[in-house]
């Protein structure tokens, strides 16, 4: 049988308010480096996969508002299609936009407000996901923990069992249709709780610690010094 390459489906998730962030506007549409946080985030998808299919979940307030920023600064958007009422509802929607999937399909699920991402974690995530269907970046704890136990005391606990979860997060594109056909559950913190309730293992590999969140907007300072060294090494 010929090795068939997958086709890659990504899903950029940025519909959310970034209420911690506090600013003016949700936190991906914040400028970084001369741009909005968001067009890095997809050129460095576009970078990493430049075949593959990207779809940007928006809230649908903010849709006319993204159109206007990439007319200002000349950018050309992927598909955007609206989000839901929370992460878990605007991914639904999205990996549901192009179901059923074939049998050789794989879907990234990334934040729109993770910008440094780089190539060899993204190919690293597809070959990987082609062979075990879920796979995950992560990256080691390095702060102390302690675990609160509701009862106003707290305990220390060994961070070395452990791991800080990134994305993107790698999929069988079927597997994770399949998933987001069960009923929400508050357990779902990210896509790959959503593909675990069914039961299928979740394959960790190693992330970057140069894949940092922006949640801050101190953040966004740290993101562009990562990204002159970047592409600047």
């Amino acid at each position: 049988m010929p090795n068939i390459a997958p086709r890659i489906n990504i899903i950029i998730v940025a519909a959310g308010t970034g209420s911690r962030f506090g600013g003016k506007v949700p936190k991906q549409f914040c400028l970084m480096a001369g741009r909005p946080l968001l067009m890095h985030t997809i050129d460095a998808m576009r970078r990493a996969l430049p075949g593959a299919k990207i779809t940007v979940v928006l809230a649908s307030s903010m849709m006319v508002y993204w159109k206007e920023l990439c007319r200002r600064y000349s950018f050309q958007s992927p598909d955007v299609t609206p989000g839901g009422a929370s992460r878990w509802e605007s991914v639904r929607n999205a990996v549901m936009l192009d179901s059923p999937y074939g049998e050789n399909e794989i879907i990234l699920v990334h934040d729109g407000a993770r910008p440094l991402v780089d190539k060899r974690m993204v190919e690293m995530l597809v070959d990987s996901a082609r062979l075990v269907g879920a796979v995950i970046p992560v990256v080691a704890v390095t702060n102390s923990l302690r675990h609160l136990d509701g009862k106003g005391l707290s305990h220390a606990i060994d961070r070395s069992e452990y791991v800080a979860v990134q994305t993107p997060q790698a999929f069988d594109a079927g597997l994770l249709c399949q998933a987001y056909g069960q009923p929400f559950s508050p357990s779902f913190t990210d896509d790959a709780s959503v593909v675990e309730a069914l039961g299928h293992n979740i394959t960790l590999v190693e992330g970057s610690t140069d894949n940092i969140k922006i949640t801050n907007p101190g953040d966004i300072e740290t993101a562009e010094l990562l990204m002159r060294r970047q592409f600047n090494p």
